[in-house]
């Protein structure tokens, strides 16, 4: 990908614009340290993690060291984490990576990033939809006795995120902040059970032990991993709705990549202490993604693991709200810079939320759960319903897009510092954003290489190529809207990544009224 000088050597102003003008602005002031963390771990839905991904990896690749794996992850978006959140002391975009990608890079680049952010962040919370669904039908065949359509409840959780997306973000990150709260504690109370209660094995620390992650599926396994830690990147997302963006975003990020790498090192390891190290494997495959549940009934009770079912759905619930909000922004900010059209771009109401991009979010939810409900002739609860496959291949999708988006965004911070001359004062985070960016990269190549694996398609399955290819189709197309603009609307291109900040040097030109 190609830098262009004209957006790089462009001198905004440092800090936030106060410019109000056409609702270009979100609303300051609403989000402090609490609710900024809250939105931004609901979109990890830890116990649709702990109950859904690390049954899986254990069972697909065979990985007793899962728990290090989330260890070397968390040092990795930690490394990545610390160029990236000094970028957001400079940088406060609701486009968060297509901004930064743009103020190191260059416009283009930029463009091509907004539009990958765009497909990621719309498909990992499209196939969110997928799995409620089906866990919803699944409650109602077995609390109920009643057969209920996966699309029904899927739609319905539709709207009801819609109306959400449409209210102040601090109600948001409250109702977040609730159905998060719930699910970590009930992960805690499992964890303790595990570790109060272990298998034949007892407490052992075989899960760490580096040997377990030698064999072939060690790559893949990071790929699965990774994508527990989605969410945390999206700090930057809410920087024009909080009161101090260069203090809370950095803050923020650095609690919840750490918060996450040791909620779920623990948990993954609690898992391999309720089963033991050696029967880890073959118990998730054999219970599957009814692992934890299996595991709760025997030790905390029925009552609990009723609880727990509900739970997960509340979860994913919570996860697709973040997502959804996430999407909005980047919608609302494109719009703004002329990415998208101008009606975007702006606020609605007293909320002052980006309802447009709101709408959008949800037009491509209910479209895609309709065009997935009209292929599915399976009954309720078949493993092999295409309502699962709007999930595998939407979480991984997203998955992939926002890996490419860390590993652009480390090459834009060191790029971004060196030309503002300040490569000697951020030399050691130039260092870490260059590691981070080279390990984020070799994720990537693995995700690509072994997504039949994770999308559960044969080796010979042209799937394997074309969804990957949805996010090389995206990352191509925003190029070349960016170079359109570049030579048709230099004005628009010389604003992407500038935000709010650009229509503020327009009113001080007196370009703008």
């Amino acid at each position: 990908m190609t830098t262009d000088s004209s957006s790089t050597n462009r001198a905004p102003a440092e800090g936030i614009s106060t410019f109000k003008g056409r609702e270009r602005a979100l609303r300051a002031d609403r989000l402090g340290t609490g609710g900024l963390l809250l939105s931004v771990l609901a979109a990890t839905a830890p116990l649709m993690v702990v109950a859904g991904v690390m049954p899986t990896t254990f069972a697909v690749m065979g990985i007793v060291g899962q728990p290090l794996l989330f260890v070397v992850l968390g040092a990795v978006l930690v490394l990545f984490s610390l160029g990236y959140a000094e970028m957001s002391r400079h940088v406060h975009n609701a486009g968060a990576f297509y901004a930064y990608i743009s103020r190191g890079l260059g416009g283009t680049a930029g463009a091509g990033a907004a539009l990958v952010a765009l497909v990621a962040y719309n498909s990992l919370q499209v196939g969110i939809y997928g799995i409620f669904g089906f866990e919803v039908s699944g409650l109602f065949a077995t609390y109920a006795d009643l057969e209920v359509a996966w699309w029904i409840p899927a739609l319905a959780a539709a709207l009801a995120v819609g109306a959400l997306g449409w209210l102040k973000i601090d109600v948001n990150a409250k109702v977040l902040g609730v159905l998060l709260v719930i699910e970590v504690l009930l992960v805690v109370v499992f964890d303790i059970a595990a570790v109060a209660d272990p298998g034949k094995e007892g407490l052992s620390l075989h899960a760490f032990n580096p040997d377990t992650l030698t064999g072939a599926g060690v790559g893949t396994a990071l790929c699965f991993c990774i994508a527990a830690f989605l969410g945390f990147e999206q700090a930057p997302v809410y920087a024009e709705e909080t009161s101090r963006p260069h203090v809370l975003v950095p803050r923020v990020m650095f609690l919840a990549v750490t918060g996450v790498a040791v909620f779920f090192a623990i948990s993954s390891w609690a898992l391999t202490v309720a089963t033991g190290p050696a029967t880890i494997v073959a118990t998730s495959q054999e219970q599957s993604a009814g692992l934890l549940f299996f595991l709760t009934e025997d030790r905390l009770g029925s009552t609990f693991t009723d609880v727990l079912h509900v739970l997960f759905v509340t979860g994913m619930f919570a996860a697709m709200l973040s997502f959804h909000n996430v999407v909005a922004r980047y919608a609302f900010a494109m719009g703004r810079e002329g990415l998208l059209p101008a009606a975007f771009g702006r606020t609605t109401g007293s909320s002052g939320a980006p309802g447009t991009g709101s709408l959008l979010q949800s037009g491509i939810a209910v479209v895609l759960v309709l065009t997935f409900a009209l292929t599915d002739d399976k009954p309720v609860g078949d493993p092999t319903a295409p309502v699962l496959h709007l999930f595998t291949w939407g979480g991984n999708i997203g998955a992939l897009g926002v890996i490419v988006l860390m590993a652009i965004a480390s090459l834009s911070v060191v790029v971004f510092f060196v030309r503002r001359g300040a490569a000697g004062a951020q030399a050691w985070r130039l260092v870490t954003s260059a590691v981070a960016g080279i390990a984020l990269l070799v994720i990537a190549v693995y995700t690509v290489k072994d997504f039949d694996v994770l999308v559960g398609t044969g080796p010979d399955s042209a799937l394997r190529w074309i969804l990957p290819g949805v996010i090389g189709l995206a990352l191509v197309t925003g190029l070349v809207q960016g170079a359109i603009l570049r030579t048709r609307a230099p004005g628009t291109h010389a604003r992407i990544g500038l935000g709010n900040e650009a229509f503020q040097l327009e009113k001080e030109a007196g370009r703008t009224p």
